[in-house]
Formats: structure tokens, C-alpha cells, sequence
């Protein structure tokens, strides 16, 4: 088991009312992993909204690449509070410079029509799958040496990339990505957990995504990749204690952008949750 807790990267610190500190955890990245500052600023509206209403969506910006050698404050800002939704602006700062910007929504669930087009796509079955820390521990010496160092912060999220081996090479594939993830240890059954931790890892192998069709691979030199916006829908309540499939596509990329969709489903076929980012992708040297 790991000693780095999922749970403990969202127990912010509150200076006053509206205001929280967040401290960061070092990936190995160029920047701070923005899934943190997705979770982190989600969790820290959370902690302004009235008790039983649930997000369901926010809208975010990254302004400038964060430091993951230092925590984050989070300034929450309250927009509107009606009688069924409300709505929160959030910044987050690093050395007095604003970093990122969501607005994030919640509602007080209520009954309503329903239905899905969405089809879970087939994918092989995740007990056969080898995950992500396994497969970067068998080929420790072709990784980074600031991963190999943050390895131990990758363990809590337990993600098992279908193919991934292919995400390493110059090789020209579909852009499409499918890969299973859960929490490694229990969260236990706080809904604003759960949600904050699917935020955070729904950042996780999306943008690259975009690379596919161009043969690029994540390990080239001249690459240089950062997120520009992420959205995201809850539809149904997350219980990332239990196995779910995100299954991404790049539908475009051009101008030096990418931009991914992303959909996850539970193993019983249910969409729990979509996504949208764009991004930066610009091979510089050449």
C-alpha cells in the first residue's frame, strides 16, 4: 500500500472564510499536475456551498504553470446562490499570481427525465491489464529522472492504460485512449471526495490523446504539452472506490492545440461523468 492518502491532497487548510491553502504533491511533470488544482479547487468550493447540493459541472482555465514545489491558495468567491443551484468562481494563486480560474455549479438533486446514448465501449477486462506503476517500474531506465523520483505520488491513483506501451513510441495510432482507474485505498463514502478525486484524475493521459495521430511521442525532447482548459459533467454520483473505464478522443488538433473528449462509465455501463480540454502542443527546436 502507499503512504502517499489520495484523500489527505484535499484537505485543504483554511486561512478565513473563502480562502484555503492546498499543499501540492511533485509528479515529475514540468509544471504542477493541473488534475491537482482541478480537484483541489473543486474541494475548496465545495467547503462554501450549503450541505446536500452536488456539483454538477465546472469550467476551468490554467493562466500559468504552477510550481509543484509549492502549495496553492484557493479563493473562492461566491456567485450566486439560488433556490436550487449555486455557483462558485475560484482562483488560484502561487506567489500572488492568479494560475487558473474555475466557475463551478451545484444543484440540489431533484428527480428528472432521463436517458443515454452513450455506449460504454468495449475494452479488454482490467483484471488482465498491467497498471501504469508496474508497466513504469519495468521500464524504470526509458522514463524521466524526475519520474522515477515521483513515482511513489503516481501509486493512489491505481490507472491501467489499455496498450500502453504504444503510448511511448513514435508511432502514428487512432486518437483514441482507453484506460481503467480507481482509487488505490478506500476513500470511504464523502461524495465531495470522490468527485474532487475524479477531478484530479481525469487529467490524467487526456491531452496526449491528441499526439496519436501525429507519431509523437511523450518522450520527445522538443515536446512541449500543457492544458489550457478542462471541463467537466457529473451525471451520476462517483464511486471512484470502484473500477471505472475513461474512454477518450481527439476529434481535431491544429494551430498548435489539441483538444479531447473524454466519457467514464462504471462497470455496469452507466455514464458517471464527461469531459472536455484543450491544450497546448507545440514541438519547439526543429
Amino acid at each position: 500500500m502507499s503512504d502517499v492518502k489520495l484523500a489527505s491532497l484535499f484537505e485543504l487548510e483554511k486561512i478565513e472564510k473563502g480562502l484555503y491553502r492546498g499543499q501540492s504533491w511533485d509528479l515529475g511533470f514540468r509544471a504542477l499536475f493541473g488534475g491537482q488544482v482541478l480537484g483541489q479547487a473543486l474541494a475548496s468550493a465545495y467547503q462554501t456551498v450549503e450541505s446536500g447540493r452536488v456539483a454538477h459541472s465546472f469550467h476551468s482555465y490554467f493562466l500559468m504553470p504552477g510550481d509543484a514545489k509549492k502549495p496553492v491558495v484557493y479563493d473562492v468567491e461566491l456567485v450566486r446562490d439560488g433556490r436550487s443551484f449555486s455557483a462558485r468562481r475560484v482562483k488560484a494563486i502561487q506567489d500572488g499570481k492568479n494560475i487558473f480560474y474555475m466557475t463551478a455549479s451545484f444543484q440540489t438533486p431533484e428527480e428528472g427525465a432521463t436517458h443515454q446514448s452513450a455506449t460504454m465501449p468495449e475494452a479488454p477486462d482490467v483484471t488482465t491489464l498491467q497498471s501504469d506503476i508496474e508497466f513504469y517500474e519495468a521500464n524504470f531506465d526509458k522514463i524521466a529522472r524526475p519520474l522515477q523520483e515521483a513515482l511513489s505520488y503516481h501509486r493512489p491513483v491505481d490507472i491501467r492504460t489499455v496498450d500502453a506501451a504504444n503510448a511511448y513510441q513514435s508511432k502514428r495510432r487512432e486518437p483514441t485512449r482507453y484506460i481503467w482507474m480507481r482509487a488505490r485505498e478506500p476513500l470511504g463514502d464523502s461524495n465531495t471526495l470522490h468527485q474532487a478525486a475524479l477531478s484530479y484524475a481525469s487529467d490524467y493521459h487526456f491531452l496526449s490523446t491528441s499526439l496519436q495521430p501525429h507519431g509523437i511521442s511523450l518522450l520527445d525532447k522538443n515536446l512541449r504539452i500543457a492544458t489550457i482548459d478542462h471541463a467537466m459533467w457529473f451525471h451520476r454520483k462517483v464511486n471512484f472506490n470502484e473500477w471505472l473505464l475513461y474512454a477518450m478522443e481527439s476529434p481535431f488538433s491544429g494551430s498548435a492545440r489539441g483538444i479531447v473528449k473524454g466519457q467514464i462509465f462504471n462497470q455496469q455501463g452507466e455514464l458517471i461523468a464527461s469531459t472536455m480540454q484543450e491544450g497546448l502542443m507545440r514541438l519547439v527546436g526543429e
